[in-house]
């Protein structure tokens, strides 16, 4: 079967207004200010960064892309997207709790509530004052979120929420406010209902021992009888798992700067490592064995950056978005691994030591490849937008 190729919808620009520029070079300047002197500490006691947070909420990172008139600072999904490289050039936990609170937390509130869900949840969200988290991945459930085992039983004027979520992040925080939970509520299908945090019946496991991320938060739910008001259904009845497609569409572009972010990161520790460590009577960075890894390193990054950006420039210009979205995520994710690989191999043994950041940054990485969308989700995703899977 031969199809009649289409010419592609031009892309849109991707360069970055003033603002924007302004926006990088301000959170720039934070994570080089503020996280980076506090979060080796914090990272090796797998402690949570509750005072960055609450500066972060002070500079309206958690309110960026949604309009003033909820709380937020009326910018776009790049700005949010810019902000998360910056902060990963420094650390993914930091920058994966913006994430998660911005593009899985509130965002499903902003994109599918009532006017009335939106004012009661959202401007705390914004502020940072409040962290929302995403109940959607179960023991049973992950690629495969169309299998989700937790139900939700109409009872009066409440739902009954019974079942587990896994590898769930921001959901047990001080400030954690609510979590949106994906449910089966007839056969067949999934809605989204908001449970705010503390609801009777709601159990939030102690934090996971996890490989990397350590300052960020991550539990197991699990729900025995919850139940949660009949309006604090999110969106139309059953359309839950269309709503946490597009969710994740989007994410995956954060998700892909973050990556890009790691991926910078890496090279920026690498130069200034390769510039100061001297081996054989001169600094290493003038072998041409480093001085390739080092191009590399610079050309993957610059190619992840350029993906997400096209991809966010699409979704902000209201143009289809989702093929270039798994790409953006596909590609920085499998940039940031071999980056951090790399940089750990020209720091030797130091790279192996927890006080330099390349190690931190190597823990961190593998999880870009799973979280938001495995990497062979993403190659089908690409292959379905091929009209592949109609063959």
């Amino acid at each position: 079967m031969t199809t009649t190729p289409t010419a592609p919808a031009p892309a849109p620009s991707f360069g970055l207004t003033p603002e924007h520029e302004e926006l990088r070079r301000t959170v720039e300047e934070f994570a080089h200010d503020v996280i980076a002197p506090a979060i080796g500490d914090l990272y090796e006691r797998h402690a949570f960064p509750y005072e960055i947070v609450r500066e972060m909420g002070r500079m309206g990172l958690f309110g960026l892309p949604f309009p003033e008139e909820y709380g937020g600072m009326g910018g776009d999904y790049l700005a949010l997207c810019l902000a998360l490289e910056e902060l990963a050039r420094v650390d993914s936990s930091v920058a994966i709790t913006l994430e998660a609170a911005v593009s899985l937390g509130a965002m499903p509130l902003f994109r599918y509530g009532t006017e009335e869900q939106k004012r009661r949840w959202l401007p705390a969200l914004c502020r940072g004052e409040a962290l929302g988290a995403f109940g959607l991945t179960e023991p049973e459930a992950g690629s495969d979120a169309g299998g989700t085992r937790t139900t939700a039983v109409r009872d009066g004027d409440t739902w009954v929420i019974n079942g587990t979520k896994c590898f769930i992040t921001n959901s047990g925080t001080d400030i954690t406010s609510l979590i949106t939970v994906t449910a089966v509520t007839s056969p067949g299908r999934i809605s989204t209902l908001v449970v705010p945090a503390g609801t009777p019946g709601l159990t939030v496991a102690p934090a996971y021992s996890k490989v990397g991320w350590n300052s960020s938060d991550t539990h197991e739910l699990s729900f025995a009888d919850v139940r949660v008001p009949a309006d604090h259904l999110l969106g139309e009845e059953g359309r839950g798992y269309a709503q946490f497609l597009h969710i994740l569409d989007e994410g995956r572009i954060a998700i892909a700067a973050l990556s890009t972010g790691l991926a910078q990161g890496c090279l920026d520790e690498s130069l200034a490592y390769a510039r100061t460590r001297s081996a054989f009577g001169r600094p290493i960075g003038a072998n041409q064995a480093i001085q390739f890894k080092l191009a590399d390193m610079a050309a993957r990054a610059h190619t992840a950056r350029t993906t997400w950006r096209d991809a966010a420039a699409r979704l902000a210009a209201g143009a289809p978005f989702k093929q270039q979205a798994a790409i953006a995520k596909l590609h920085a994710s499998d940039v940031a691994v071999t980056n951090a690989r790399e940089a750990t191999q020209i720091h030797g043994g130091y790279g192996f030591m927890n006080e330099y950041p390349v190690a931190r940054m190597w823990r961190d990485a593998k999880i870009l490849e799973i979280g938001e969308g495995t990497s062979e989700v993403q190659r089908m995703l690409i292959a379905r937008a091929l009209g592949l899977s109609d063959l």
